[in-house]
């Protein structure tokens, strides 16, 4: 009896012990909302439309507190999530007791944004990334309450391109030329090669153009697949300057998207009499009596010969 005695209690120990970890809510360390905070209901009296407005939102699973996380405390509380404590405001009704990120510098409306956001791939590099340093801040492009029952983030591609063109004028404009990514037919909008927040390599795609990198423009070969190296012989531009050292790729006047209206001037610019292998042919380059005269016309377009000039598995003259 002394055996049975002690195994029942402890059965009963065991199994009351498994409730209270079971028990919803235990172990999560719900935040504490002191007098301060006056909740969204009623932040909703004078605000309905708002209100109504971001509870279509992304940001509406916060209000509901369906979201896991740190986002998650703040159910029945989103507003002052970004706004802070709003029981001052509501004893006072002052612009002054209350805070509105859109009207904050752009480094706070970041900081205020970024409370939650910072943690996500695709905000990584929010802080260094060329918006950030130019001032542009959050709600310069993103609604945040999502007005008129729209989502948080801008989407479909007119509407992107829209957005992305109201400051990048010069770029829009070069998207007009005849040669270039089809951006004006709505085929594609600017994200879809760039990360407007920045980013690790991973996630910035062309927001590397230009930068002396081995990344092989993630942007790029998102689509142009074929090109992707590494290959056995690489072609140095593609390796170390990337696309942007033969290609306009917003657009241009010139087929391919190139940088010079003829193929042979591209390569031009940087091979440009080169000396040869042997004594005999010291010169292969294109000074007459140079082996590729330009004055022939077997040598006015480089391609015919030179085939796979983003980098070749069989010759390293890149000719096949």
């Amino acid at each position: 009896m002394r055996s049975t005695d002690w195994r029942v209690p402890g059965l009963f120990g065991l199994a009351a012990f498994g409730v209270l970890l079971l028990a919803p809510g235990r172990g999560e360390a719900a935040r504490k909302f002191d007098d301060r905070y006056a909740g969204s209901e009623t932040c909703q009296t004078c605000h309905e439309d708002i209100y109504n407005n971001l509870l279509k939102s992304p940001h509406g699973a916060v209000e509901k507190g369906s979201v896991s996380g740190p986002k998650g405390e703040w159910k029945e509380h989103a507003c002052e999530s970004c706004h802070g404590p709003g029981t001052a405001h509501t004893m006072s009704l002052s612009p002054e007791d209350i805070r509105n990120p859109g009207k904050l510098p752009s480094g706070q409306v970041d900081q205020v944004c970024l409370t939650c956001h910072r943690n996500e791939e695709t905000h990584a590099g929010r802080i260094v990334d060329s918006h950030a340093k130019q001032g542009v801040a959050c709600v310069s492009c993103h609604s945040v309450h999502g007005e008129g029952g729209h989502a948080l983030v801008v989407r479909g591609t007119p509407a992107v391109n829209q957005l992305c063109s109201s400051c990048h004028l010069s770029v829009w404009a070069s998207f007009q030329k005849p040669y270039g990514h089809k951006l004006v037919q709505g085929a594609m909008n600017c994200t879809d090669c760039h990360n407007p927040h920045g980013g690790t390599a991973k996630t910035a795609g062309l927001a590397t153009m230009g930068k002396a990198t081995a990344a092989n423009e993630p942007g790029c070969f998102g689509c142009h697949g074929d090109k992707r190296g590494p290959f056995t012989f690489d072609h140095a531009p593609v390796r170390l300057e990337g696309c942007g050292a033969c290609h306009e790729p917003h657009g241009s006047s010139n087929p391919r998207a190139l940088a010079q209206h003829e193929v042979r001037l591209v390569c031009l610019e940087c091979h440009s009499n080169l000396p040869g292998p042997s004594a005999k042919n010291a010169a292969m380059g294109v000074v007459p009596p140079a082996f590729h005269d330009l004055r022939s016309p077997r040598y006015q377009n480089c391609t015919v010969c030179h085939q796979t000039i983003h980098g070749s598995y069989t010759d390293g003259n890149l000719i096949r």
